[in-house]
């Protein structure tokens, strides 16, 4: 297979890779084998309680999974979405170190998710969650349906909210193995990029393989202009694509014509 012909699909918080079903067609036609996991503590995976949830642990994950379906050698194509775009810059460190173990990165497709610690704006329960300790399990044991569908609505625009039917879908995903007890530990992922930004934007910064940007504008976790000022000052070498106003954090699933086209054009250009 060559280079062209794999990717791994990275989802993000705190849902699973159902975030990828609206593209999933248009991927598999341009790709001999597209891959997608659901990350520990995430959808249908295991969701161990009193566990230490890191990128570092979830980075590794994806390395064993690749190794496992023998594509050690073979070179792939990452696409991330929001918490995927920290475990990919993770992979994208290793890789540029050479590191045992590491992902032949083919290139890397990031999107809306807050790579710069100064530019992320993490929603209230959130910040409650990952640093109330006293709060945090009783939130977590509250949480219900209507909590979750009203925190999800507020990072899609207005214009393309989700159906009940994936809300539903996404509260199903989350629930499984009773993963609404772990969110709290999850959450820490957003203090890890505060302490290793160094180690991951770097990786960004100095990174040898094609590097792109789908970024819906409306997104008030990773807001405009900010965000993409500083993407654009930071990154360089990365090529982006600005999708409509109207497209907020989920842009797989609030414009998935625009951005599967968008990364398609990303795939062969190079």
């Amino acid at each position: 297979m060559g280079s062209s012909d794999v990717v791994i699909v990275l989802h993000g918080f705190p849902t699973s890779s159902y975030d990828w079903y609206k593209i999933w067609e248009g991927l598999t036609q341009r790709f001999q084998r597209v891959i997608a996991l659901d990350f520990l503590g995430f959808g249908f995976s295991d969701k161990p309680r009193f566990h230490r949830y890191s990128i570092f642990e979830q980075a590794s994950i994806v390395e064993a999974l690749v190794s496992h379906l023998g594509l050690t050698d073979q070179k792939v194509n990452l696409l991330s979405h929001d918490y995927g775009d920290t475990v990919a810059q993770e992979l994208l460190y290793r890789y540029e170190h050479q590191r045992q173990g590491h992902i032949n990165i083919g290139s890397l497709c990031l999107s809306n998710g807050g790579i710069f610690p100064e530019t992320h704006y993490p929603r209230l329960i959130q910040k409650i969650l990952k640093d109330g300790w006293i709060l945090s399990p009783v939130l977590t044991r509250l949480m219900n349906f209507y909590f979750f569908s009203k925190g999800i609505s507020e990072v899609f625009g207005p214009f393309t909210q989700p159906s009940d039917t994936e809300y539903w879908d996404m509260w199903t995903a989350l629930r499984t193995n009773d993963g609404n007890l772990v969110v709290d530990s999850i959450l820490q992922y957003i203090n890890q990029r505060r302490k290793y930004r160094e180690r991951w934007v770097g990786a960004l910064a100095s990174a040898s393989v094609p590097l792109h940007l789908i970024y819906g504008p409306l997104d008030p976790v990773n807001p405009h202009p900010e965000f993409l000022d500083q993407y654009k000052k930071l990154i360089p070498k990365s090529t982006f694509t600005v999708l409509d106003d109207h497209i907020s954090h989920y842009p797989q699933l609030e414009d998935p014509t625009g951005f599967l086209n968008a990364y398609l054009n990303f795939i062969n250009s190079f």
